[in-house]
């Protein structure tokens, strides 16, 4: 379990301690995903077809995706719930400028 710290509007600092479920999933799909970008990486480099770029391109987009999905889910399920538990307010707003930002 790892503790975080979150200080509110007024100044009250709220620690709680909350275990992420999915660290190790998420770590491994990112592991991926950085192979997958170090080989779009040489596709560019080796002057490969435009297309092949882009269906690669295409799909470190979905893989992206993918994991930013399961670290939401698993924010929601443990951050956000504990943070509710607790008064914590502001972290509904965060999480709320997160998704506006990654929706974007």
């Amino acid at each position: 379990m790892r503790e975080h710290e979150h200080i509110l509007a007024d100044g009250t600092i709220i620690k709680h301690k909350h275990s992420h479920t999915q660290t190790k999933a998420v770590l491994n799909r990112m592991a991926r995903l950085i192979g997958h970008l170090e080989a779009t990486k040489k596709m560019i480099e080796d002057g490969r077809d435009c297309s092949e770029v882009l269906i690669q391109l295409s799909a470190v987009d979905a893989a992206i995706k993918a994991v930013s999905r399961i670290i939401l889910k698993d924010h929601m399920e443990h951050c956000i719930v504990d943070a509710i538990n607790e008064g914590d307010s502001a972290a509904i707003d965060r999480l709320n400028k997160a998704i506006e930002q990654f929706l974007k």
